[in-house]
């Protein structure tokens, strides 16, 4: 067995690179004996502690932890770092545990949405009162609706995601609406779980007119006709803004015609006249 080693066989030996090795000095983890003509030479003691580093780097442990403990080792302290990366891993595996929920539950919402959707069914119910987070606006493009989701979701420090959730939707202006403009809204918004405790308005509960369309949403003055015209003939009034859901979007598909949007309107019994 030689004494000292050039950084060349350490290299090779250790598959260490000469950059990490000149690192390794620079940090001063190591420290190589210089011969007379200024070429590195690796003792021993550099030996064991280039064993422990290549150990401990494949356990992820980084520079400083590997450093502070080559410094001080002993049974106590070797147990303490290797019980602390314990403790790092189990986190680790926590948060992707719970990326990996959130994944399902988007894939869970999309696979519900295309497979269970009836299409243009003009219906009434009653949908309970629903939190959301809104944000006002005065929209005359699409393409400002989008904008101001992702607004939205900073305004509130990211508490919604926008792929895979189809709860994220925009309010028309019915005064527009009744001027034969279907593309004007007042605010977009987010609904959310009941037991949100963050919100900044709420959809009462009430009866609604509801449909759920295919396609482009140029169709919408379509649909929205043929649902106040359903309104008048089973007498009922429309009593505030419509709204419509982006079930699936452009942030699902490219694909327009797989878009699928629901249109909620709100109403109540028409009085008869005596």
């Amino acid at each position: 067995m030689k004494d000292y080693y050039k950084i060349g066989e350490i290299s090779k030996i250790y598959g260490i690179g000469r950059d990490s090795l000149m690192y390794y000095e620079e940090i001063g983890i190591l420290n190589p004996y210089r011969d007379t003509n200024g070429y590195r030479l690796y003792s021993i003691s550099d030996i064991w502690r280039l064993n422990l580093i290549k150990e401990l780097r494949s356990l992820n442990f980084p520079m400083k932890k590997i450093k502070e403990y080559l410094v001080n080792r002993s049974i106590e302290s070797t147990n303490k770092m290797l019980n602390e990366e314990i403790e790092l891993i189990d986190k680790k595996i926590s948060e992707l545990l719970s990326h990996r929920v959130d994944i399902q539950q988007r894939l869970k919402s999309i696979e519900e949405t295309v497979n269970n959707t009836k299409f243009n069914e003009i219906k009434v119910e009653y949908i309970e009162k629903r939190k959301a987070l809104k944000l006002n606006a005065n929209i005359k493009r699409d393409e400002d609706v989008d904008f101001l989701i992702q607004k939205l979701q900073k305004e509130y420090e990211n508490r919604f995601n926008i792929l895979g959730n189809n709860n994220i939707g925009a309010v028309y202006s019915l005064d527009s609406i009744k001027n034969h403009i279907y593309n004007e809204f007042n605010s977009v918004f987010c609904l959310l779980n009941e037991d949100e405790s963050i919100y900044n308005i709420t959809f009462d509960g009430n009866y609604y007119i509801t449909m759920t369309y295919r396609g482009s949403y140029s169709n919408n003055k379509e649909y929205i006709n043929r649902m106040i015209e359903y309104s008048d003939e089973e007498n009922y009034d429309i009593i505030g803004d419509p709204i419509e859901i982006y079930k699936i979007d452009v942030h699902e598909t490219g694909k327009v015609e797989e878009f699928i949007t629901e249109i909620q309107i709100p109403i109540k019994k028409r009085l008869q006249q005596t």
